[in-house]
């Protein structure tokens, strides 16, 4: 039966916090009533699911169950923690924008809603802080997870999460070749970006016939030519009036409550080039790192 261990550190604490945020942000969201939309539903989400999963790597810890997990221990928690703080940001965001702007009432539900809306910020902050104190320091030997361009995968892949929402409601990308082959790289990146978070969370790098190290940099070097491409292809074929785009937002968007299409069509092209510019943090991060266990 194991034993409960209960060793206190920063790292520990942050991740202590960071339950009671979610879990007070979830829970007075639902004590203020549920609300039929896709954006709260993704905010509860957000919340539970990073509840959850901070309640099991404590657990873990606690019961001193670290080398009976199936997994990789050195990658997974920080590897988990930064993906609570961007679903946690992004929460934070959306939910005071769609459920408490423009809410002039002044009743029960809405003060609960901006409890939510500081809790989850807190909970942003407490994740934040928990991936800067578990992060490989420069020098240090570490999990891939913990170095920079680990956690630069985990933003690769939540990023382009938010491109395909986008890109995919209403479907944006069937009007050209080009703007099919823009879909092709979000697909081909996140696919790949996402490949390498499993195998270094499942420790499964070593199965691979050729070095990992080597792959990295490469497929870093081809990501970034790709994103680039789409970087410029997708304003051109979106906004150009010479290939039947619309430079101009319709008047009708500003009185849409949800974000129009063509809002849309702007989110995709600045998170693409967000994209492009995380893909080359991660290529100048992947050429300077030397050692990295994984």
């Amino acid at each position: 039966m194991p034993l409960v261990v209960w060793k206190t550190s920063r790292p520990m604490w942050a991740r202590l916090a960071a339950l009671v945020f979610t879990c007070v942000a979830f829970s007075v969201a639902a004590h203020g009533g549920a609300i039929n939309n896709g954006m709260y539903d993704w905010c509860i989400f957000c919340w539970a699911f990073s509840f959850a999963g901070t309640l099991l790597v404590l657990l873990v810890e606690v019961m001193g169950l670290q080398a009976r997990a199936p997994l990789s221990w050195k990658n997974f928690p920080i590897t988990f923690a930064c993906y609570a703080t961007l679903l946690c940001l992004s929460a934070s965001i959306i939910f005071p924008l769609y459920f408490v702007k423009g809410d002039v009432r002044r009743d029960e539900a809405r003060d609960l809603r901006i409890v939510s809306t500081v809790f989850s910020c807190l909970a942003t902050v407490a994740y934040f802080i928990e991936v800067s104190l578990t992060r490989a320091q420069p020098g240090e030997v570490a999990g891939y997870m913990a170095t920079v361009p680990g956690l630069l995968k985990v933003c690769e892949t939540f990023v382009a999460c938010i491109i395909f929402v986008f890109i995919s409601n209403p479907v944006s990308y069937d009007g050209h070749s080009a703007l099919k082959w823009c879909m092709a790289v979000y697909c081909i990146c996140f696919v790949i970006s996402a490949a390498i978070v499993i195998m270094c969370v499942g420790e499964c790098t070593g199965f691979l016939p050729f070095p990992f190290a080597r792959f990295l940099s490469a497929y870093a070097l081809l990501s970034v030519i790709m994103y680039l491409t789409a970087t410029i292809i997708w304003p051109i074929f979106k906004f150009d009036s010479r290939h039947s785009g619309n430079s101009r937002r319709p008047n009708h968007c500003g009185n849409s409550y949800d974000l129009c299409w063509w809002d849309k069509l702007v989110a995709v092209a600045v998170l693409t080039a967000l994209n492009f510019l995380i893909y080359l943090a991660d290529l100048v991060y992947s050429a300077r790192l030397v050692f990295v266990t994984v």
